[in-house]
């Protein structure tokens, strides 16, 4: 397919190279000229505006966060402006509920297709094609860019006609993997400071209980202090556990756990942690325990 993607980050990259390398022909656009240019090499083709990218089947955008998204999507050029008839629009990013419906109702308005397609994966998962992808909306739509997700990754969920809902499960997930990340962090520090070895907990926890990739993967990081370079970058994580919170007051959900996440998120931001992965709540753990750093974290 000719397809472009808008937002040529850490995940962004990834996911060229599996689309390039799956056949796919693929724009790429990025504010930062020189990361879309680091794709040519890989058969990308590289393009100065947005109207130039939305000259596709398809455009896909993964960005950081809602006014990220509404700047591609609304400002002059943008891809409610340049995107033809009949094409549609695939937002990858983890956005807002709310932000989500609006997009659905102006591609609407615009006779532009939209679906709500965001992934579950960090970087290297992205770049060798095995992302989890949750997708909302109709289901022709999805079908005609089907191959475009088994591109991403072999685990597909579709959610349901409105868009919105697979923001709902992503926004689910990751306050999942940030509840993971606080109480791997308590317990780890729990366990260092009585004396047991915190990898060979992990080792028999995760090959018992917890045999599960988000233990396995966190559980490591923690254990090594593993917090740079950041594969999910802590303000990442505060802005998606603040997304779960506004959605969630907006149906009326109480998610108590959820706002004591998002202040230990804030305590590891206010420590200055702002470019690291936001597996760092393991230090902020460790930190309030009185524990002293590891060797890798020291170093």
């Amino acid at each position: 397919m000719d397809v472009a993607l808008l937002g040529i980050g850490k995940m962004g990259h990834g996911i060229a190279k599996a689309l390039l390398r799956a056949g796919h022909r693929v724009t790429v656009y990025n504010r930062t000229h020189s990361r879309a240019e680091a794709l040519r090499p890989d058969g990308a083709i590289v393009v100065a505006s947005i109207a130039e990218a939305c000259r596709n089947e398809a455009v896909l955008t993964m960005v950081a966060d809602d006014p990220a998204l509404e700047s591609f999507v609304v400002s002059e050029g943008g891809i409610l402006a340049s995107l033809p008839r009949g094409a549609a629009h695939i937002s990858l990013s983890t956005i807002s509920v709310a932000l989500s419906d609006r997009l659905a109702a102006e591609h609407a308005k615009a006779d532009q297709g939209y679906l709500a397609a965001p992934v579950f994966g960090r970087p290297e998962a992205a770049e060798a094609g095995r992302l989890a992808v949750v997708v909302g909306g109709g289901d022709a739509l999805i079908q005609k860019y089907k191959l475009l997700f088994e591109a991403m990754g072999p685990n597909l969920f579709v959610v349901g006609e409105r868009p919105s809902m697979a923001n709902v499960v992503k926004l689910s997930g990751n306050f999942l993997i940030a509840t993971v990340l606080e109480s791997l962090s308590e317990a780890l520090a729990f366990a260092r400071k009585s004396g047991v070895d915190a990898g060979a907990l992990m080792e028999f926890l995760t090959a018992t209980l917890f045999n599960a990739p988000v233990y396995k993967i966190y559980g490591d990081l923690i254990v090594q202090a593993k917090h740079e370079p950041a594969g999910f970058a802590l303000p990442l994580g505060l802005k998606d556990v603040r997304l779960v919170l506004q959605a969630a007051e907006a149906t009326n959900v109480p998610m108590p756990i959820a706002s004591v996440v998002r202040d230990r998120f804030i305590t590891a931001m206010a420590r200055g942690n702002q470019d690291k992965d936001w597996s760092i709540l393991g230090r902020i753990a460790a930190d309030d325990a009185g524990l002293p750093q590891t060797a890798r974290a020291a170093g």
